[in-house]
């Protein structure tokens, strides 16, 4: 393990073939008053025509590594019934997508045997890994960065048997739960 870690957007312009990221919580940490979250619940959805009004800058920094031609694949694991994190997350996807990410999605039922490394992840370029920290309430615990071969491997793995399983983010539909207005 390394004691510094760079900056996201640093590791992100080093990579040049690709940058996988694996999510396996439900719910990370978010303002439930204020923010983009708090506007999803009060019923704020994006226009899809409006892409000015998307969520800035991650999507232009999506869009230039696309545009260098490495490919970002995003897998999200998930409980079902969805959380209602899960469910602000997946109406707001089709940013990410237009951006030129590649994300899918598996109900966790599907990965029980899947060998997954104990921490959601960036893996760039099949070398270096970015684990990402959290705390039981969501909140980041920031991150740690791991150039270990075998560290590489276990996620490299880990997403491959994540990603052959999982829906493409056009075919995921979020299931109904009974008794659950979605707002």
């Amino acid at each position: 393990m390394r004691s510094s870690v760079p900056a996201f957007d640093e590791l992100i312009h080093r990579c040049t073939r690709s940058a996988v990221h694996l999510e396996m919580r439900d719910s990370y940490a978010v303002e439930y008053e204020k923010g983009p979250y708090a506007a999803w619940r009060n019923g704020f959805r994006h226009d899809p025509a409006d892409r000015a009004s998307w969520w800035r800058p991650w999507l232009d920094l999506m869009s230039e590594t696309v545009s260098r031609g490495v490919v970002v694949r995003r897998a999200r694991i998930v409980s079902e019934p969805v959380s209602e994190y899960i469910r602000y997350e997946h109406s707001g996807t089709f940013t990410n997508v237009a951006a030129g990410e590649l994300v899918r999605w598996l109900p966790r039922r599907q990965a029980s045997d899947i060998a997954l490394p104990g921490n959601d992840f960036w893996l760039f370029d099949e070398q270096l890994v970015r684990w990402n920290h959290f705390a039981g309430d969501g909140s980041s615990m920031g991150g740690e960065i791991s150039d270990a071969a075998s560290a590489a491997k276990l996620c490299a793995e880990a997403f491959e048997a994540v990603w052959s399983r999982a829906i493409p983010h056009d075919q995921y539909e979020i299931p109904e739960q009974e008794g659950t207005a979605c707002p």
